[in-house]
């Protein structure tokens, strides 16, 4: 395999490939504890970081586990993501929490390690339901309400523009189930506040793609008034698109993740508001439910997570 992977933590384990391999503590791996993989989109994204952070911490915490953690390349990266599945199953993990990178394409690996009497727990993005149909497995899903969260931004954006505000949207990886979901959250919000969409395109949750995407749609609808980022990265190519065109000040942005890159952005207000999901603390729930998966228990369905409105007034 030529691919890196990128290493999110490594607590209990000997070395994945990498740029540099690197090696846990001396004497951090238990015997006959379990090993539970933790794969995670680009470590490039703060939110992926952060839910990295999240994990080693609850690992330490606890200390009855080790933790296997991967990132991707990029957030498109789905070929990434299947190999490090296949890798960690390599090693002999007994238990993996996903976020995936899309809903259907890494079902197929997941429903392998699932025969291979693997636990999944799946976080953060959710699979899509007739792909597992297809597949005959059921994975509980471990996340917030995205299009609940995107309206919470959208309604902030409605209200600072009226009746008729001219938007757009930029949206996630159309083939993840958390972007489509913040774009039916978003078109919600502009129904409800009387907002007119003029342009909505994907910049697969990447800041510099954002800055070019939401740069041609600037050159293709000079009048927007407003846009709604399906996620902070994103929403920073945005801002960087909005300077370059000397629009500073006449364009209002809201987004999701709260990021830190996000809070300076939001306290002057270049950013109106994003949406909280607690990424630390959705892993550290990816990981207490695979336990419980391991200990006996058959979870099932939606295990909803917070999600918290954050605006300037929010950041000190």
């Amino acid at each position: 395999m030529d691919r890196r992977l990128f290493l999110g933590s490594c607590v209990g384990m000997g070395s994945l490939l990498l740029p540099r391999p690197l090696r846990a503590a001396p004497g951090a791996a238990g015997a006959g504890r379990p090993k539970i993989g933790l794969v995670m989109k680009s470590l490039a994204n703060e939110f992926f970081k952060d839910m990295q952070e999240g994990a080693v911490a609850y690992a330490g915490k606890r200390g009855d586990f080790d933790l296997l953690a991967v990132g991707i390349q990029s957030e498109t990266d789905i070929d990434g993501q299947i190999a490090a599945v296949e890798t960690l199953v390599a090693r002999g993990i007994s238990g993996l929490v996903i976020a995936p990178a899309d809903s259907r394409a890494l079902v197929p690996p997941v429903a392998r390690a699932m025969r291979a009497g693997i636990k999944v727990i799946n976080i953060d993005v959710a699979f899509d339901p007739q792909a597992l149909a297809r597949h005959h497995v059921d994975i509980a899903f471990v996340g917030p309400d995205n299009r609940a969260g995107a309206r919470m931004s959208g309604e902030v954006l409605a209200h600072a523009l009226g009746q008729g505000g001219k938007v757009a949207i930029v949206e996630g990886n159309p083939g993840a189930e958390n972007g489509a979901q913040r774009k039916l959250g978003f078109m919600d919000a502009i129904g409800a506040g009387g907002l007119t969409l003029l342009d909505s395109r994907t910049a697969h949750w990447e800041t510099e793609e954002a800055n070019t995407v939401f740069s041609n749609m600037l050159t293709a609808h000079p009048d927007i008034q407003g846009v709604m980022a399906a996620n902070d990265s994103m929403a920073l190519g945005v801002v960087k698109a909005i300077e370059a065109s000397g629009a500073r000040g006449r364009i209002k942005v809201v987004s999701f993740d709260n990021i830190p890159a996000i809070r300076p952005l939001l306290k002057d207000g270049e950013v109106l508001a994003t949406v909280d999901q607690f990424g630390s603390q959705l892993a550290a729930a990816g990981l207490d439910n695979v336990l419980k998966e391991l200990a006996g228990q058959n979870l099932t369905g939606w295990i909803r997570t917070p999600l918290k409105l954050v605006t300037g007034r929010d950041v000190a």
